[in-house]
């Protein structure tokens, strides 16, 4: 029985969080579960703590994910020549031949006349990759016996939907995980991509290969496979809690000057790019290097005066 078959769109993100500020926290400052909280100072002016990150370049991966099946890269289906009834079967699932040996024969005879037994030869070399026929089923020239699969050539099919595949292409790279090895990662390349869509599945076929071949991975066995169809190279990115979006206008609060030892914030308008696991892209209004609030926008709403303090609470 075949796996139901699922995809999803995720991303991925390669890069260093560098975390900017130190702890100055003082007896009743936060509360459980909420670490950005109105400091009282004994003066007029609040100082509201807040959590920052420093905008940093980085290299953001998209990624499409989709179920798919390990198949030979090369089939054969065997027949027989003649009609009859299999009367042996020389080979069993796993089995491997040789061209030219024989499998199984057929006796073509009838009632009342007997004929010499047909035999059935392989047509390549390979492993039988489907049971042959039990002994004594009754076949034809048009009846498949078994098939025989080229080791050390395996595929991996998968069906994408069509809302995911204006981002698919011969010589994408993926990676592909596998039930029987959890935790591994094997190297695959995208090598052919159908240039029909099923009507009836709305989905388009696609192989890849292998990059290396790996006496473990066998046909028939299914896989996950994360296949990189864009790569945003050297992007300035924020944490995507960082930018606010509020009626269609993109904003941070970055730190600015420093008064009596403590930095105030300023109110910037940006424009973004893409968003992919957590990350996102900057197109305008920051330079790499500038503090970004990540926590505490809510009280702020430009020129407040606030106090730093770690993730985590460090």
């Amino acid at each position: 029985m075949k796996k139901n078959k699922s995809i999803k769109t995720v991303g991925m993100v390669l890069g260093t969080v560098i975390i900017t500020g130190a702890l100055i926290v003082g007896p009743g400052l936060l509360a459980a579960g909420d670490e950005s909280k109105v400091e009282p100072t004994g003066s007029e002016t609040p100082v509201f703590s807040v959590k920052t990150e420093i905008t940093e370049k980085r290299t953001l991966y998209a990624f499409l994910e989709v179920n798919g099946d390990i198949v030979s890269g090369q089939e054969a289906d065997v027949f027989p020549d003649v009609s009859g009834k299999l009367s042996r079967v020389y080979v069993a699932l796993g089995s491997q031949v040789r061209k030219g040996d024989v499998i199984a024969e057929v006796d073509p005879s009838k009632p009342g006349v007997t004929y010499m037994s047909s035999p059935v030869y392989a047509p390549i070399a390979g492993t039988v990759s489907k049971m042959p026929l039990s002994v004594g089923a009754t076949v034809s020239p048009g009846t498949n016996i078994t098939t025989l699969s080229v080791t050390g050539n395996l595929e991996i099919t998968a069906r994408i939907p069509e809302r995911e595949i204006a981002g698919l292409g011969t010589g994408l790279k993926a990676e592909v995980t596998l039930q029987a090895y959890p935790g591994e990662r094997f190297s695959a390349t995208v090598s052919h991509v159908s240039p029909v869509l099923d009507t009836a599945s709305r989905t388009k076929l696609i192989t890849l290969t292998f990059d290396r071949n790996d006496s473990r991975i066998n046909a028939g066995m299914f896989a996950l496979i994360s296949i990189n169809t864009r790569t945003y190279s050297d992007v300035l990115t924020v944490p995507v809690e960082a930018a606010i979006n509020k009626h269609g206008e993109i904003t941070v609060y970055i730190l600015r000057d420093t008064i009596m030892g403590l930095p105030q914030v300023e109110k910037r308008r940006v424009e973004t790019g893409v968003t992919l696991n957590g990350w996102t892209e900057i197109r305008a209004g920051l330079d790499e290097g500038e503090a970004v609030v990540v926590q505490g926008q809510q009280f702020l709403s430009g020129g407040e005066t606030v106090r730093v303090i770690a993730r985590g609470g460090k």
